[in-house]
């Protein structure tokens, strides 16, 4: 689309008048800046806390005496001086004592004596337990034969015989044998052909 130099010129002054008429209305609309009264009135005298000069005697004072003079002043609003190179006295540590250690627990002879107890309770009835029942014979007129067994070795007993040195048949049945060991009063009751035992 080409626009002929006349219908150029056109456009032109067209959006000439466009913006003229922008600014003009621009210029006629505008608001005028906000205001505000002022806090301070011409010569007033700020209030603020404001290190004051040191006022020297003579208009020929030494440096040195201005100097030193203004470095005892305080200044306002402020903690430490940074100019001064010493470091602040350091805070003491609190010291946290450990919690004391927790008592230790001595045995009294009767708990010896019970863990004694019960450690050869266990090692009796895991000894008792070794035993198997195999069967038993019957007599007419007799009591019972009992077959027992223990590590490949074979007891033939009655109902209150001594097994080995420590161990006695206290009860006996057709399926179950009751062992008792004589030290420790363990009792163990195995069943017939070397079944569960309790």
């Amino acid at each position: 689309m080409t626009f002929t130099q006349e219908r150029q010129k056109t456009i032109l002054i067209a959006l000439t008048a466009v913006l003229a008429l922008l600014m003009i209305y621009r210029v006629f609309t505008a608001e005028k800046p906000k205001t505000v009264p002022l806090t301070y009135k011409r010569g007033a005298v700020a209030s603020s806390p404001v290190r004051q000069g040191v006022s020297s005697r003579t208009g020929g004072a030494d440096p040195l005496n201005v100097f030193l003079e203004r470095r005892g002043e305080k200044f306002p609003g402020v903690v430490r001086d940074m100019f001064r190179m010493e470091n602040p006295a350091p805070k003491p540590k609190k010291l946290v004592a450990p919690p004391p250690p927790p008592p230790v627990h001595v045995k009294t002879p009767e708990e010896i004596a019970a863990e004694a107890a019960e450690a050869a309770a266990a090692t009796a009835r895991a000894d008792l337990l070794k035993f198997r029942f195999l069967g038993y014979l019957t007599d007419p007129g007799k009591e019972n034969s009992l077959f027992l067994s223990k590590d490949g070795e074979l007891f033939i007993v009655k109902s209150g015989d001594q097994v080995l040195r420590n161990y006695k048949v206290k009860e006996a049945g057709k399926d179950y044998v009751i062992l008792l060991d004589t030290i420790t009063r363990v009792e163990v009751r195995i069943a017939l052909s070397g079944g569960d035992s309790k």
